[in-house]
């Protein structure tokens, strides 16, 4: 019996369920860094500064509550996928939107959550400070070169 097409090369972001969409968050957490972006180049930069609320698994400890406590929280919908560009190129809703495979590190092709982890894919390791801790007028000092 011929092994099934993964749902992620089947379909398009707009064709999957809720679940679907869900499970292609790769638990990286680098959405969860605060971003700043250069008003005349349009260019984003990333920062070491992260989210209160991101749990040392790269996880949000407020998920079904984050538009709420977190008023301008990344919301990733399919109808947005023109705007993805922003996300880093290892983000799997990015990488889905240009027709590119997941990676071997990817939960769903590994079928481990912590592989993403094992090979320093996440934030998980990264040397972060949550943004309740320092003052956004100061986020620019923690600007990194790659994301």
């Amino acid at each position: 019996m011929a092994d099934r097409v993964p749902f992620w090369k089947s379909k398009s972001l707009s064709e999957m369920t809720a679940g679907e969409w869900e499970s292609l968050c790769d638990g990286c957490g680098k959405c969860c860094l605060q971003k700043l972006e250069d008003e005349d180049s349009g260019k984003v930069y990333y920062t070491r500064v992260v989210c209160r609320y991101m749990t040392d698994d790269c996880r949000c400890s407020q998920y079904q509550r984050r538009h709420e406590l977190v008023p301008n929280c990344v919301w990733l919908k399919p109808e947005d996928v023109d705007q993805f560009f922003w996300l880093p190129d290892t983000c799997a809703y990015r990488i889905v939107a240009e027709g590119r495979d997941l990676p071997d590190w990817h939960p769903l092709v590994a079928r481990d959550a912590n592989r993403i982890h094992a090979v320093d894919a996440s934030i998980q390791h990264w040397d972060l400070v949550r943004d309740n801790e320092v003052p956004e007028e100061d986020w620019e000092e923690y600007i990194i070169d790659n994301q």
